[in-house]
């Protein structure tokens, strides 16, 4: 008995059990690190790395370590420039920039907006919470609610009965920013991933979007720029005990 794993995130999401020679094919559905099965009844402890699945049955099926591939995550954002994305020399996004940017497009959502904007990427950085920039933002007092109500000002409410699409486009100035962070982090020869630091710059970096505009108008300036730039390939490290 063999398992085999597909994955289209940094979850395991949907797997197969194969059994006998004729190699039927069983389905399991992967959550919280359990591997459950509606067909068998089967309950499947999981352990997961880059390497390896490990699993053991809580029915009869005795304990097993079996070798299996994983699809490759990568951890990429959206970028008007693929020929750099194809030479394999880019660097990874960050997970908390990965949240922040799912963050920003379920803002724009929630605001009716057709596209994910500069000032959605902010919201997005504001609502994860935990990275040195959403940390810096919130002690120059720049919130997040602070930032929808300058975001409406300036950008008005959409139609009642407008809806968004599930993944709305990023507008061009967010692309420039996205693709400012992942050059000047590329620029800086260190290693590491694009934090949202990089991705914070690149917004203010964009001196006609709106997220500079609203970060303007919440007294961000260019000397605060200078300030979280120090800090730029750093990244909260956060603990359990």
């Amino acid at each position: 008995m063999a398992a085999q794993a597909l994955t289209s995130s940094s979850l395991l999401t949907h797997c197969w059990l194969i059994s006998g020679s004729n190699k039927t094919r069983i389905p399991f559905l992967s959550r919280h690190g359990e591997l459950k099965s509606e067909a068998l009844g089967l309950g499947l402890g999981l352990s997961l790395s880059t390497q390896s699945l490990v699993y053991r049955s809580r029915v009869s099926v005795p304990y097993v370590k079996r070798r299996c591939s994983i699809t490759t995550v990568f951890m990429m954002l959206p970028t008007a420039k693929p020929e750099r994305a194809s030479s394999g020399k880019v660097p990874r996004w960050s997970a908390r920039a990965i949240k922040s940017f799912g963050m920003a497009e379920l803002e724009a959502r929630k605001l009716k907006y057709p596209k994910t904007g500069t000032e959605t990427l902010l919201m997005g950085i504001l609502v994860e919470g935990t990275s040195l920039a959403a940390k810096f933002l919130r002690s120059n007092g720049i919130t997040l609610f602070k930032m929808r109500d300058e975001t409406v000002k300036l950008l008005g409410k959409s139609e009642m009965y407008f809806f968004s699409p599930e993944h709305p486009p990023l507008t061009e100035p967010a692309q420039r920013a996205l693709d400012w962070a992942v050059d000047e982090k590329m620029k800086s020869g260190e290693d590491g991933e694009v934090t949202n630091t990089h991705l914070l710059l690149g917004i203010w970096s964009q001196k006609e979007s709106a997220g500079h505009k609203i970060m303007a108008t919440l007294a961000f300036d260019d000397k605060k720029a200078e300030e979280l730039a120090k800090s730029m390939d750093k990244d909260v490290i956060l603990t359990t005990k």
